[in-house]
């Protein structure tokens, strides 16, 4: 009985255990930093595919959006702190449910406009410096095995695929780079959209291959975010891996740990 009674105890205790760490580890994800890795190439060269971050859900309060699969029990936000343009944001599809990342640019009231590929914010033009190409081998990327869209195009696989890279300087100073790989897609020149009242406008830095805000949630994009689907601010990347798996060591970034973003 002695030893029945110690082998029932231990398990107890190891369910306990288990118990205790998946509510800090909720606790944590829910308050402070939610992992967050990156499968697409939307937010090139600012994010590639396969860097692995911590969003900071402190920035900018809490929605029920903080807790895993949106079940924190209120409406709107508490502790609301207001984004500031430029951000690079993780936010909840307002139709799919999907968490994706994109950067800020415009604000409630904002009027934003595409035109040949040049962003225009209030009717002022966001000024763009070019800063050279970006390049980087067509071949297949990540896990879901994405092949990056290139200005030199078409390239065999293995071949260098280049896109051109310009530094766009926001209103306020904030600089990023953005890379082009053509001026004639629907995203390179849009109608005027103002932004509503509690929501916000995303654009990837990889303008041309980017669903977000300039395309309408009928054929897949974004539209206007609302504040309560914020999730929280990207500040660093913490790993990076290029390979299918995190296991392939040989394919690491270490040139990207612990790398701030901009």
């Amino acid at each position: 009985m002695a030893k029945n009674g110690k082998k029932d105890s231990g398990l107890v205790e190891n369910i306990k255990t288990i118990v205790w760490a998946l509510v800090i580890a909720g606790v944590f994800r829910t308050l402070f930093f939610q992992p967050f890795w990156i499968p697409s190439g939307s937010m090139k060269d600012t994010l590639l595919i396969g860097d692995f971050l911590f969003v900071n859900k402190m920035a900018y309060g809490y929605s029920r959006y903080s807790c895993p699969f949106g079940l924190c029990p209120f409406s709107g936000r508490i502790l609301f702190s207001e984004p500031e343009r430029g951000d690079i944001v993780v936010f909840r599809h307002p139709v799919n449910g999907s968490d994706f990342i994109k950067r800020l640019i415009g604000l409630p009231g904002d009027t934003v406009q595409m035109k040949d590929g040049v962003m225009f914010l209030n009717g002022q033009e966001v000024p763009q410096t070019p800063d050279g190409q970006f390049e980087e081998v067509f071949a297949p990327q990540g896990p879901m095995r994405h092949l990056p869209r290139c200005e030199n195009g078409p390239v065999g696989e293995g071949a260098i695929c280049a896109k051109s890279r310009f530094i766009e300087t926001l209103p306020g100073g904030r600089t990023h780079a953005v890379l082009n790989v053509d001026d004639r897609g629907f995203g390179d020149n849009t109608d005027v959209f103002t932004v509503p009242e509690g929501h916000y406008f995303f654009i990837g830095d990889n303008r041309d291959n980017s669903q977000d805000s300039r395309y309408g949630q009928a054929v897949g994009g974004v539209g206007f975010v609302p504040a309560e689907n914020l999730i929280g601010r990207a500040d660093r990347v913490m790993f990076s891996s290029a390979g299918r798996s995190l296991l392939f060591f040989w394919t690491w970034r270490s040139d990207r740990f612990f790398k701030g973003l901009e």
